[in-house]
């Protein structure tokens, strides 16, 4: 009978360390096929409808410059944005807010990420959040606020792992879940 799990426990410890290694990079050019590949992840689930993938993959480059003009259009503050990377595979984003206007403070936070369908429940949205706080921290800030659907289960138990405190849950956007609002103190967290 064939055994479930391998007798040796480094099968376990390669996962972890994969997870380990992974980082927070700038947008850039080398991670063009990855990137388009899980844009397709998310958008069959109905994410980021508005971005072509055709139209990105040929102008990538004019994408990847432009990321910081469009997420301050679209959050109207300054913001970094951030590619989970692992092994030149994009894993997901992350953005920092460095500071909040009345949207933000009750459905974004300072900190917002996503992982690729395909990369979720492995330990990536715990490593980039961890790696997000010390990234807030370096730009000042003491106290993060963390926002996420009141239905997504994976991202509360992420932001809880950080020392999440949840304030209070707010309506959401119309036809969308519930809002949670935790603050992370980022001396507590790291």
């Amino acid at each position: 009978m064939a055994e479930r799990f391998p007798k040796n426990k480094s099968f376990f410890l390669e996962r972890e360390a994969s997870v380990e290694t992974a980082n927070l990079k700038q947008p850039a050019l080398q991670y063009k096929d990855s990137y388009l590949a899980a844009l397709a992840e998310f958008q069959a689930e109905g994410r980021y409808q508005n971005l072509s993938r055709e139209e990105l993959s040929v102008d990538f480059g004019s994408f990847i410059k432009n990321i910081p003009a469009i997420r301050k259009e679209l959050n109207k503050v300054p913001e970094t944005e951030y590619w989970l990377i692992n092994c030149d595979e994009y894993i997901g984003r992350l953005s920092i807010r460095h500071e909040l206007n009345a949207e933000l403070l009750q459905h974004g936070g300072h900190i917002g990420y996503a992982i690729r369908p395909s990369q979720r429940g492995k330990g990536y949205g715990k490593k980039a959040l961890e790696l997000g706080l010390t990234e807030a921290q370096k730009l000042g800030l003491d106290k993060v606020l963390i926002t996420c659907d009141s239905t997504n289960i994976g991202s509360r138990k992420i932001i809880e792992s950080h020392n999440g405190v949840l304030e209070n849950e707010v309506e959401g956007i119309p036809g969308h879940p519930t809002k949670l609002r935790f603050w992370i103190d980022i001396k507590a967290a790291t």
